[in-house]
């Protein structure tokens, strides 16, 4: 038996802007995301969202910190576990949302 799926909201269908993309199936379907900390999933989901089309964004970490309500420690905390699983990169003061591990899908 086959689910016909509706919108619950039709009026608010989202649409990937021409420069943006959908965040990859692939974080949950690869578990690149399972054991992540909680400040380390918010801040992949805000880099996601504020990158440009290549994945760059140069927002500061003082900035990201008020905005996520981390510490600065806990900002560097998530940005190294983010790292370690090679999902972000940074030099400052570019943060780089890097393409999944096995290229595009």
């Amino acid at each position: 038996m086959s689910v016909m799926k509706m919108p619950v909201v039709p009026a608010r269908v989202r649409r990937v802007p021409e420069s943006f993309s959908w965040v990859d199936h692939r974080l949950v379907r690869e578990n690149h995301i399972n054991g992540r900390s909680h400040a380390a999933l918010a801040l992949y989901l805000f880099l996601v969202t504020v990158a440009d089309a290549e994945g760059l964004s140069y927002w500061s970490e003082a900035a990201l910190s008020r905005r996520l309500g981390l510490s600065a420690t806990g900002l560097r905390e998530a940005r190294a576990e983010l790292a370690a699983a090679s999902l972000v990169a940074y030099e400052s003061p570019v943060w780089q949302v890097l393409e999944l591990p096995g290229g595009a899908p």
